[in-house]
């Protein structure tokens, strides 16, 4: 597997992660997302030179643990997995302030 096809995986990640999941993360600072997407395109690209096609396991390590501590935390602090619903007691977990302005 060449580098372009480990390029054309992450872009159409990274373009699913964000539409799907963009509205979860309204009041998250720019730099957050810059810097998580840095990480995981970074690591990837230089674990490829490593183990090559190989290092899509990254992400996907990062993906299934994402969605473990997701569920988790979803069931532990009481909101809906999928709708961040009661939102205001989501924002609260965040840390952000209720009503967004």
């Amino acid at each position: 597997m060449g580098l372009e096809y480990v390029l054309l995986t992450l872009l159409v990640l990274q373009t699913l992660g964000m539409c799907t999941f963009k509205r979860f993360e309204t009041e998250t600072p720019v730099w957050r997302g810059l810097l998580k997407w840095t990480i995981a395109d970074g690591g990837t690209i230089a674990l490829y030179f490593v183990v090559g096609g190989w290092a899509l396991l990254f992400p996907l390590a990062f993906g299934v643990l994402g969605a473990t501590t997701h569920v988790v935390i979803c069931k532990k602090e009481g909101f809906h997995m999928i709708h961040a619903t009661p939102r205001e007691k989501y924002y609260a977990y965040r840390g952000w302030t209720w009503p967004p302005e």
